[in-house]
């Protein structure tokens, strides 16, 4: 029998656990990555509930938690600093899980863990797709033209793979935008998240790393998609002008940082995840947003899903579906958080922001504690992952 060859665009971690699972079951697999080497740094990413079985299959438990990033809680802090509320320790899927990682650390940590025989291609992107009878032909911006009996699309919210080939791709704006970035560590930083909430629908977060920094993000309503770096945080630097705390060292400090990253946070909802031969993982088919939580464990997840279905022989369309079938009760209870959401984690006016604070008091008080806790139960199902058959001469 001939080997099966797969084709994924795109090695961040949705991209990586699919290369990975799809080797384990027998598949020849190639990733093209559009960036012209792996791309550390980023922010911190946790492994969550049925994602924390998966990685247990990998055998990357320990070494994942090996990268933990220090973060030991999450308080909510007010403008000089003073902890106003603590979240909730829940164990392992906490605010802070057992899993905290940056997402740099968990994507390399996946990469060397590849079974021999997965090929990477840094610098190329999928340019076309021909349909054929029986394969597909995937041809490449540097002039590649692959065969591949499946093509995997991980490439992120933004993918243009997607956009070529799947018309109904909804993007919900959901009107925040947030920009991160690493700065330097002082000595007032510590090893919990801190969370400031203010007036304007403005928010600033610190949290501590494992490389001696300390990893920053400010969000806020509005519009910001579509600026250049400059442009972006100069408009930021306005919004922030008053807002206190330490928005104006975050600032400072991502005027000199070199992998500051400003996104207009934007779900992907979309009708089906597949056509033929080619389906989407990751951000690409269903970004959930910081606002959800999860997407690396869903990310994470969708490898092994995707390689389960796909494992037994068959029409690939039929593990396609099964694929999506799996996912997507995982992917809906992330994506459907109520509308109020927004208005209750962004405040506008003083008002707002006290009742904002009464609510965090309440809500991370002793009696009320455990459901707050729920909140963080992401990425977890009740069902057990289907079974992955992996091929002797692949393990």
């Amino acid at each position: 029998m001939t080997t099966r060859h797969a084709v994924i665009s795109g090695a961040s971690i949705a991209g990586l656990s699919a290369a990975f699972w799809l080797r384990r079951t027998g598949w020849e697999v190639t990733v093209l990555e559009r960036a012209g080497a792996f791309r550390d740094g980023g922010q911190n990413v946790d492994v969550r509930g049925t994602a924390r079985d998966v990685l247990t299959r990998m055998g990357l438990f320990d070494a994942v938690k090996a990268q933990n990033t220090t973060e030991t809680g999450t308080v909510f802090v007010d403008s000089s600093g003073r902890v106003l509320a603590e979240l909730p320790d829940a164990g392992p899927d906490g605010a802070t899980a057992e899993l905290e990682v940056l997402r740099g650390d968990f994507a390399a940590t996946i990469l060397r863990a590849l079974p021999d025989g997965v090929e990477i291609v840094y610098g190329d992107t999928v340019s076309g797709v021909e349909d054929g009878s029986e394969h597909i032909t995937v041809s490449t911006a540097a002039g590649r033209r692959l065969r591949a009996d499946l093509l995997v699309i991980a490439e992120g919210v933004r993918s243009t793979t997607r956009d070529l080939l799947f018309a109904e791709v909804e993007r919900r704006d959901l009107g925040v935008a947030m920009v991160f970035g690493t700065i330097p560590r002082t000595a007032n930083d510590d090893t919990r998240w801190r969370w400031y909430t203010t007036t304007g629908g403005r928010q600033v977060h610190l949290r501590p790393d494992n490389h001696g920094t300390t990893r920053a993000m400010l969000a806020c309503t509005g519009d910001f998609g579509g600026f250049d770096r400059a442009d972006a945080l100069s408009r930021f630097r306005d919004r922030y002008a008053d807002a206190g705390w330490e928005s104006r060292r975050v600032l400072d400090g991502f005027d000199v940082s070199e992998d500051v990253y400003v996104d207009q946070l934007t779900q992907i909802r979309m009708p089906a995840w597949h056509r033929g031969r080619v389906c989407l993982a990751g951000d690409a088919a269903w970004c959930v947003t910081p606002m959800g939580g999860g997407g690396a464990s869903l990310a994470l997840i969708s490898g092994y899903v995707l390689a389960a279905a796909t494992a037994a022989p068959g029409r690939i369309e039929d593990g396609l579906a099964a694929y999506e079938e799996w996912m997507r009760p995982l992917v809906d209870d992330v994506q459907n958080f109520p509308g109020w959401l927004l208005r209750f984690a962004y405040p506008r006016t003083r008002f707002g922001l006290r009742l904002r604070r009464l609510a965090d008091r309440a809500f991370t008080s002793r009696l009320l504690a455990p459901l707050t806790a729920k909140i963080t139960q992401v990425a977890a199902s009740d069902r057990e992952l289907p079974p992955a058959p992996v091929s002797p001469r692949r393990s």
